[in-house]
């Protein structure tokens, strides 16, 4: 006798396991000090930026600082290889971002090679989340900060000085936490070049072009915050998880757009921006392990703080906090239409097959 096939969950209860699932968090054993190591990196910059009449440049600076998010948890000499490595990384993103500055019609496709190669990186090198994000991040803040072309030398420099700041930082963190937790053991390679970082890497780099593309060609202003957003949803490890990124993203952009407004009334001097940042990025470090929908409320503002430093207190709130709120929109649907082609396993075997093609022959 056959089996009665279950009942299908009716909409109301499909609708209230999102929203469950949007707001579950999870267990986590990150260390605080290791929040509030990279919460003292991005805020220092930032104090003696103010301290010394240069708030644009210390928030320059506490971009180049975020370095110390991609410390992993091995051996002492490893972990400052690949901080330092990331370090560079980050250089040469940043720099990559202003080429886009002083040349508006690469921005697409700089951006997109940033992706591109970052993610081929992350993937090889099995890095652990945030991924590519920041350096992703990066090369988009930089291809939309403000400045001359006679300017953006200087810019690169301070971002320097920041990233390194950050690997001294991590060297003194690693030095105590060592002593306390053990280090975990290198992962494996990958086993298929093509189908686990040439594949992914290709579908990733395509949508975040694609996204800033449509930014700029609906004519958002300043759109850094789309290929960001594209990104950070594209991090899902399954298509469920990237749908459920793509809706903790947007409700916690909205909560965070709120905090935009509240902090930008409450910044009046240099000094705050400063601890504004250190708190912020604190609390995000320690939230983001645990819940993602809650990080975001803070990964919001923190990012306009970085990016908007030079301009806070002389532009309205209103228009920055409603182009962020499109720009997060944009990015994450096309965020999800990555995804589906992403963690589609057919279509990544055909495009590793196709790139193994177009591949020169040894």
């Amino acid at each position: 006798m056959p089996h009665a096939e279950p009942p299908r969950p009716s909409f109301p209860s499909l609708l209230r396991r999102e929203i469950a699932d949007v707001f579950a968090g999870r267990e986590s054993d990150r260390p605080w000090q290791l929040p509030f190591a990279i919460a003292l990196a991005a805020g220092l910059p930032v104090l003696v930026g103010a301290l010394i009449g240069q708030t644009g440049f210390g928030a320059i600076a506490s971009i180049g600082a975020m370095t110390i998010v991609y410390l992993p948890r091995t051996r002492l000499d490893l972990r400052m290889v690949a901080v330092m490595s990331a370090a560079c990384a980050m250089m040469a993103c940043y720099a990559l971002g202003q080429i886009g500055h002083v040349l508006p019609a690469l921005r697409v496709p700089l951006i997109a090679a940033v992706a591109l190669l970052v993610t081929m990186g992350c993937r090889y090198y099995r890095v652990g989340p945030p991924g590519p994000l920041f350096f992703v991040m990066t090369a988009s803040i930089g291809a939309y900060a403000s400045g001359t072309l006679a300017e953006l030398p200087l810019h690169l420099g301070v971002f320097a000085l920041g990233s390194l700041s950050a690997v001294c930082i991590a060297f003194f963190y690693s030095l105590h936490i060592l002593r306390h937790r053990d280090p975990l053991p290198l992962g494996p390679a990958p086993d298929d070049l093509g189908v686990e970082v040439l594949a992914p890497a290709v579908i990733v780099a395509a949508f975040v072009g694609l996204s800033l593309a449509l930014a700029e060609l609906l004519g958002f202003d300043k759109p850094y915050w789309v290929p960001v957003s594209c990104i950070a949803v594209l991090q899902g490890a399954t298509l469920r998880a990237v749908w459920l990124r793509q809706l903790q993203r947007i409700v916690g952009t909205l909560a965070g757009l709120g905090a935009v407004w509240g902090l930008m009334q409450l910044i009046t001097e240099p000094w705050h921006l400063a601890l504004a940042i250190a708190l912020l990025t604190f609390c995000v470090e320690t939230i983001i392990v645990r819940h993602y929908a809650l990080a975001a409320v803070f990964i919001t503002p923190l990012a306009i703080l970085l990016a908007e430093a030079s301009t806070l207190g002389q532009t309205s709130a209103t228009p920055l906090i409603i182009a962020r709120l499109a720009d997060t929109v944009l990015g994450a649907m096309l965020g999800v239409a990555g995804g589906v082609c992403l963690h589609n396993e057919r279509f990544c075997r055909w495009l590793a097959r196709l790139i193994a093609k177009l591949a020169p022959r040894r």
